[in-house]
This record gives structure tokens, C-alpha cells and sequence, in this order.
């Protein structure tokens, strides 16, 4: 039986290196050689055990690869092919595919579809933090890498590229409009990114850490904000003149950041949430105005299927955003296990790191 290595979940606080068995591969499948993958928050968000992933499990949502071996069904790709696939992978025949909701995706019941289905590598089925990975409903997920792209430059484009870019769409960002974006990760920064490449004619771009807003710089921001340095809810009401940003970003995933981002807001304003929460979430009386100032939250996962990636790889094409800033720091898959313990306890200025098996 051909075996491979692959970074499985094996308890909380541990994920590891071991040898799985090559998948098998259905009609409607591709099986992917990876030559390139990262970590991302979520995987930290696995590790600690804060989102629950079955034992055994092989982690990670973000391939850049080739196609090693198509199922009989597949047409349109070919083997030998350089592709990318989203962290999620819609079958794109689901009821939530079909009202527009891909990442909602899942399996059609009585009792309606999972919360969250289309997010199936490295949640419900075997991820792509190893040598080979099987992308279930191949001709709805592969997206061909255009010629004269190298790995790292369409690494971000399966998840922080685009679900950053969805918190910018869907906070509904208009031209002139301003926003502030609270917290400059890898999220954050292509949020960022996101909100200049549609037209926002004032960004504010909030973290604690000054590596980060001087790349936050790179990607579009006009102001920065140290949060160390005082309530970035005053500063972002100062540079905005007192009437509040027409959009609030979030993208860290807690209360604190959540209600400031509330608080910034002008009345009629979207707060636009991206963060994973790891516990309940209260609104303010105040800045939530008693529910009466005529604010939109809207929440955001992932956008994936093969049209979203191509579209995210043209943009990286065109030169109009320029990522490689995000790749700070590279591993070997024989390393992940450093690598996580880099990532998670987010030392030596980590953005991401690139794993090639």
C-alpha cells in the first residue's frame, strides 16, 4: 500500500507528522501532490482544541499542488496540471450552492444542511498539510494557476486572500467610503488590501504591533493606529473627524475587538466580522444604540469554488496586490510540528509560513 506523511490532529495541544495511506480516488475526485501549503489560524484554533476535529484527522485547508491522478468523471484537467484549491470546497449541487451560499455548503436532509459544510479539507475530511491530498467534486474546485505564478504567489489566494477580501465585500465598501480594519494578521492585512482595491478612499488599520501596521502600509492602509499606545476607538474617531467609519472590520475574533469596531461606526454603518470567536459575543447598549441606529453586522466564511480562485489569481496576475510581504518564514513538512510552534505562539514577526513536502 503506498503510504505518504501527513500532519494529523492527535490530541489537543498536539498535531504531528506521521504515515497515512494514499486516498483512494472516487469519480468526481483529484488527487493533488502538494507542493505548497501553510497554516492558518484555524489550524491554531485545532490545535488548542478550541474547534473540534475528529483523531487521526490530517489538518490544513490551503493546496497549491499538481494533479497526480484524476477520478473517471473529471473532464477539462489534465495530469501534470498546477492547480490551487479553496480552503472550501462546495459540491456546488447543494441548496446552499444554489442560493448563492457556497461555503454553507452540505449535505441536502430533512434537517436541513450543516452549518459551515463546504469547509470539508482539514475539518471533515483529510486536509492538505501533507504530500498528496483528494479534492472531493474536482471540476467545481480546481482552479488552473496561471502561467508565470510561483507557489507563494497564489499560496494566500485558497483562504486569507479570500475570505480578507469577502470581509471587504461584504461590509458593502464603496468609493470614498472610509473603514478601519482592527487587527493586521494575515486575515486582517488582505481585508486591508481588500477595502483599497474597492475603493475605500480612507483606511485605518489598528494592531498592536508595528511590524505589522508598517506591512498593513503595504497593502493599502492610510493611517495606522497602535492599539498599544491608547483606545484605538478615539484615534480612529479623531482621523475620521468625529463621524464615525462607514465600515468596521474585525479580524482577530474577540469581544474587545468586536465592540470597538461597534464603537467606530457612524450610525447606518456595517461592522463586517471575520474573526473566529472562541466565546459568547455581547453587543453594547451604547455604541449597538438600543439596536436602533440602523447598523448591519454581517459575518463571513471563506468564499471558495474554482471561480473565486481564478478571479483571486488574476488580481495577483494583474500586479493590483502584492502579498509576498506575508510570507515570512519557510519549513520543510518534516518541520511542521516547529512550524506550528512558531505559528501559534506567533514568534519572530510570523505573517505565514510556506510548507513544501
Amino acid at each position: 500500500m503506498a503510504m505518504m506523511k501527513a500532519a494529523v490532529f492527535a490530541e489537543p495541544g498536539r498535531i504531528v507528522l506521521q504515515d497515512k495511506p494514499l486516498p483512494d480516488v472516487g469519480p468526481l475526485d483529484a488527487l493533488l501532490r502538494v507542493t505548497t501549503t501553510t497554516i492558518c489560524g484555524t489550524d491554531v484554533h485545532i490545535l488548542k482544541g478550541e474547534y473540534p476535529v475528529a483523531k487521526g484527522l490530517t489538518v490544513g485547508h490551503e493546496p497549491v499542488g499538481v494533479i497526480e491522478k484524476l477520478g473517471s468523471s473529471v473532464r477539462g484537467y489534465r495530469e501534470g496540471q498546477r492547480v490551487i484549491a479553496g480552503a472550501i470546497t462546495p459540491s456546488g449541487y447543494s441548496n446552499a450552492c444554489l442560493c448563492g451560499r457556497c461555503s454553507q455548503d452540505g449535505p441536502d436532509s430533512p434537517h436541513g444542511w450543516k452549518p459551515l459544510g463546504g469547509w470539508r479539507l482539514g475539518n471533515t475530511i483529510d486536509g492538505c498539510q501533507a504530500e498528496y491530498v483528494l479534492i472531493p467534486d474536482a471540476m467545481t474546485n480546481l482552479a488552473p494557476i496561471p502561467d508565470g505564478l510561483t507557489d507563494e504567489q497564489v499560496l494566500m489566494c485558497p483562504d486569507i486572500m479570500s475570505t480578507g477580501f469577502s470581509g471587504a465585500e461584504r461590509g458593502g465598501i464603496k468609493i470614498g467610503d472610509s473603514v478601519a480594519v482592527f487587527a493586521q494578521g494575515p486575515i486582517g492585512l488582505c481585508a486591508t488590501a481588500g477595502a483599497k482595491l474597492l475603493g475605500a478612499s480612507t483606511i485605518i488599520a489598528v494592531d498592536r504591533l508595528p511590524a505589522r501596521l508598517a506591512v498593513a502600509r503595504l497593502m493599502g492602509a492610510d493611517h495606522v493606529v497602535n492599539a498599544a499606545d491608547g483606545d484605538p476607538v478615539e484615534a480612529i474617531l479623531a482621523l475620521a473627524g468625529g463621524r464615525g467609519v462607514d465600515v468596521a472590520i474585525e479580524a482577530l475574533g474577540t469581544q474587545a475587538t468586536f465592540e470597538a469596531a461597534l464603537r467606530v461606526l457612524r450610525p447606518g454603518g456595517t461592522l463586517s466580522s471575520l474573526g473566529v470567536y472562541s466565546s459568547d459575543l455581547t453587543l453594547p447598549l451604547g455604541p449597538f444604540l438600543a439596536g436602533l441606529g440602523d447598523h448591519t453586522i454581517v459575518t463571513t466564511l471563506c468564499p471558495g469554488g474554482k471561480e473565486r480562485m481564478r478571479r483571486l489569481m488574476d488580481v495577483v496576475a494583474s500586479g493590483r496586490v502584492d502579498l509576498g510581504a506575508m510570507v515570512t518564514h519557510r519549513f520543510r513538512l518534516d518541520d511542521i510540528e516547529a512550524a506550528y510552534e512558531l505559528f501559534s505562539h506567533q514568534r519572530d514577526g510570523v505573517l505565514k509560513v510556506a510548507i513544501t513536502p
